[in-house]
């Protein structure tokens, strides 16, 4: 995924980020309402000190040792609820946040799951991982904290607007003059410091994809005993995001100044001014003191908003890049009344076929490939690198989608099947088997999720995986490490194979299935091979023309489409492009 400089707007992200809260909107609303608690807890405190004060110099008797103590009295009693408020909104409100965060990581990966092989050409894992899991934590403390304190400040700012207002409206306008600066002031920061931590989010998958291509190649790292290039390019990357969190923070710093700076201006206008009022009798000393309480009040609220300013852009900068995901189109889905396909014969008819990438529209990787293939036929697919073999294969289960023309399945379009239904239709051994962490039956079941021992079994005898799997540490119970890690090649591509005949399809398409294998391990799965594609319509794409002599029909293909197609026998006869490829795989290098 490249660095975007798109920008969604708040506004729109919100939007995008609300309905998240319906299914918990009673737990939000409970929550919101623990904040308001709290809330006028705090600001019945400047009231009492008001009336004490008032009481203390007015008429002789004005204060009393009762008045005193029911004044203490309802200060503790508030100071309970505040507590019980305060705890609720620290649990419940923190559950709903890792609720959300939860439904949001749900969300991302189901879609990511639908996005087709052209999304994951252009992304990189490590940006994929940091936005799915980085990304979506902060916006656990976001969705809990944000409704708070925009609830508890603009409580706060209302009542103590209403209530200093009563006191002295000349001076309550003066203390608010200011906020309107201040708001100029925390947008035009807000603006430079989403765009900073933005980069910085980025920065980090780069990081992600960094260590992870290192790490997954640690074995070719240190045999080219590159240890050193690998610290480089890290540190390249681990320098940009130092230069992105200096930026980041100086924009912080300057947030947080001029905040301060406002700060001051509201305190030295109540000292000040209110000074000047009381000298001229328009205010009381409890009225002054009341006054000093809640402007502490006041900016002690924005202060928290101030605080919680890195991670409201932390939050929305995290919906941004979930987002942008989100955004992404599901080039290939169901049609509207796709259909399941049952019953499979096989038959696949290529029917002036046309293919280019999206984003290389210039480029035709295949043109007019008018071909059909009858049930339980057995193709190969040969030609020289680039040819597009590979890409006509991945057209069947559509990992990609035709440019031109249409590929056909018993006579049914394969955009009008579902893709479930025509995926579990078709099986696939390629050359670069990918073994999932787990145990060796954990990735045999694969083919079949919730198949029995006894079917993951038969399913290794049947691809000739049994015997070594028996002599496994821990036989079918044993881990595989990371990515197949402890299994030789010849071991990871039997597992694959039995994965097949446990799926059971009645199409197969073999992409190159042995040809980084050494002789034993090829002569072992070859037999394999043969074995599960007898009675199944199979595509063999093979570099090792010796092995697809026995193919009903093999298909020449190159970039000017099918050049040659015909069993071994009549290629070789033809001595055209077949013959010349042939002669080169042959030991002796002469056409036989």
């Amino acid at each position: 995924m490249e660095k975007t400089n798109r920008h969604i707007p708040t506004r729109t992200l919100l939007k995008r980020f609300i309905p998240y809260y319906y299914k918990y909107k009673w737990l939000l609303l409970s929550d919101l309402l623990a904040a308001g608690l709290t809330t006028v807890c705090e600001l019945v405190l400047p009231l009492i000190v008001r009336r004490i004060t008032n009481g203390a110099l007015g008429t002789a008797g004005a204060l009393t040792a009762g008045l005193v103590l029911r004044m203490g009295a309802l200060y503790i009693l508030l100071r309970i609820v505040d507590a019980g408020a305060n705890f609720y909104m620290q649990s419940e409100g923190h559950i709903m946040g890792a609720k959300i965060e939860t439904d949001m990581r749900h969300d991302l990966f189901h879609h990511l799951q639908q996005l087709s092989f052209s999304y994951y050409n252009n992304t990189k894992v490590g940006q994929i991982m940091s936005r799915i899991t980085s990304d979506l934590f902060d916006i656990t403390e976001f969705s809990h904290h944000a409704p708070e304190n925009f609830l508890i400040s603009g409580i706060k700012m209302v009542i103590s607007f209403i209530i200093l207002g009563g006191m002295n409206i000349w001076l309550t306008l003066l203390i608010f003059a200011v906020l309107p600066f201040m708001v100029y002031f925390t947008r035009f920061f807000n603006v430079k410091m989403r765009q900073a931590f933005k980069e910085s989010r980025h920065q980090v998958g780069e990081i992600n994809a960094q260590v992870e291509d290192s790490l997954l190649g640690i074995r070719v790292v240190k045999s080219f005993a590159n240890e050193q290039l690998e610290e480089r390019k890290f540190d390249v990357n681990n320098a940009e995001f130092l230069r992105l969190k200096k930026k980041r923070y100086y924009y912080m710093a300057g947030f947080g100044t001029s905040t301060r700076i406002h700060d001051g201006l509201m305190y030295i206008i109540v000292v000040v001014a209110g000074a000047l009022f009381l000298i001229n009798g328009r205010i009381s000393v409890g009225d002054y003191t009341a006054y000093l309480l809640y402007v502490s009040t006041l900016l002690n609220s924005i202060r928290v908003l101030v605080d919680s300013t890195e991670q409201f852009q932390n939050g929305m900068t995290g919906i941004e890049r979930f987002c942008e995901i989100m955004d992404a189109p599901a080039e290939i889905k169901d049609n509207p009344g796709a259909k399941p396909i049952e019953n499979v014969r096989g038959e696949v008819c290529f029917d002036h076929v046309g293919f280019h990438y999206s984003d290389d529209e210039q480029h035709e990787v295949l043109g007019n490939i008018d071909l059909v293939v009858k049930p339980g036929q057995n193709v190969a697919v040969v030609g020289p690198s680039g040819g597009g073999k590979t890409t006509l294969c991945n057209l069947i289960p559509r990992f990609y989608d035709v440019t031109a023309g249409r590929i056909t399945i018993d006579g049914r379009d394969i955009r009008d099947i579902t893709l479930d239904s025509l995926r579990n239709s078709i099986g696939m051994v390629q050359q670069e088997v990918y073994m999932f962490s787990g145990t060796v039956a954990d990735n045999i079941a694969y083919g079949k999720p919730g198949a029995s021992r006894q079917q993951v079994i038969a399913a290794a005898k049947q691809a000739g995986a049994h015997e070594f799997i028996s002599q496994l540490p821990r036989g079918y119970d044993t881990y595989v490490g990371e990515r197949g890690v402890k299994l030789s090649g010849g071991q990871k591509q039997r597992i694959s194979i039995a994965r097949v005949f446990l799926k059971n399809p009645p199409i197969l398409i073999l992409d190159e299935a042995t040809s980084a294998l050494d002789n034993e391990s090829e002569r072992l799965v070859q037999q394999s091979l043969e074995k599960l594609a007898h009675g199944r319509t199979t595509f063999t794409i093979a570099h090792r023309l010796t092995t697809i002599r026995n193919a009903d029909v093999i298909w020449v293909l190159t970039e000017n489409g099918i050049q040659e197609q015909g069993s071994h026998r009549e290629l070789i006869a033809r001595g055209g492009i077949y013959a010349q490829l042939y002669a080169m795989y042959t030991e002796n290098g002469t056409v036989t």
